[in-house]
């Protein structure tokens, strides 16, 4: 099945700066009296070309969020979008189909293969997908991660934060629609976490990537252009244009 063939919204066309939405999302672990609501009912757009932070106590959905927006978990009721399209309505191969060719995936792990190169590592779901590498977008993708003299070096060849820029510069060649960010800086100390950070950014900036980050680190979420707080399940503040300042003044406050 080509994406052509997967059914969109009919107002897609009207909404063609949106990369992803989730509308009234609603998830539930469990039964009963152990059941456990991850998402409140949650309604947000995350823009093209635009890098949103998510952030929150512990428990407060924020990963759940992002899992269900990237179709790795499924609503209990409500609707995830990708490009016009209602992930709840795709069958398991045509999901795996989309989050092969539109979602771009950086984890705190990593998630490298130590027997591949970093170029292999780098090229890996589209050699999966059969598809074929544009040169000059990987050639530029590799300038901006700053690894062109490592190509032919294995993950244990690497540094933790040369290892990330593979996975970056791995969710960013296949040219998705969106690229979720599992607290990638989580496992790096303070110089590599900016160099990542600043690689996102100028993803953003310069190839108009739309990447939506998880993080608890009010410095990671200061490259953002906003920051969603979640609480209890669901958005409870946005911060535009956000700085370290701002948000540390924000968390001091919350919960008052």
């Amino acid at each position: 099945m080509t994406p052509a063939s997967i059914e969109t919204s009919p107002t897609s066309a009207q909404n063609g700066n949106v990369a992803a939405r989730a509308i009234d999302a609603l998830k539930i672990y469990g039964e009963g009296d152990t059941a456990v609501t991850a998402l409140a009912g949650v309604t947000v757009d995350f823009t093209k070309g635009q890098f949103t932070a998510i952030m929150g106590p512990s428990g407060s959905g924020k990963s759940t969020l992002m899992h269900c927006l990237a179709g790795l978990d499924s609503l209990t009721s409500g609707s995830v979008w990708i490009e016009g399209i209602d992930l709840t309505t795709l069958k398991e191969r045509q999901l795996t189909q989309l989050r092969r060719d539109r979602v771009g995936f950086v984890f705190q792990a990593f998630n490298l293969v130590p027997t591949l190169s970093a170029e292999e590592n780098m090229v890996l779901p589209l050699s999966l997908a059969g598809g074929s590498v544009d040169k000059a977008w990987f050639d530029q993708v590799v300038q901006t991660v700053g690894l062109g003299n490592r190509l032919s070096h294995r993950p244990s060849e690497l540094s933790g934060g040369q290892q990330q820029r593979v996975a970056v510069a791995r969710a960013l060649a296949s040219k998705p629609a969106i690229i979720f960010a599992d607290e990638p800086t989580g496992n790096l100390d303070s110089r590599s976490s900016t160099e990542i950070l600043n690689f996102m950014r100028q993803a953003v900036d310069d190839y108009e990537q739309t990447i939506v980050m998880v993080t608890h680190d009010p410095f990671s979420a200061s490259f953002a252009d906003r920051v969603l707080v979640l609480a209890d399940g669901d958005i409870v503040h946005e911060i535009g244009s956000p700085t370290t300042e701002s948000i540390i003044d924000f968390m001091k406050t919350f919960g008052d």
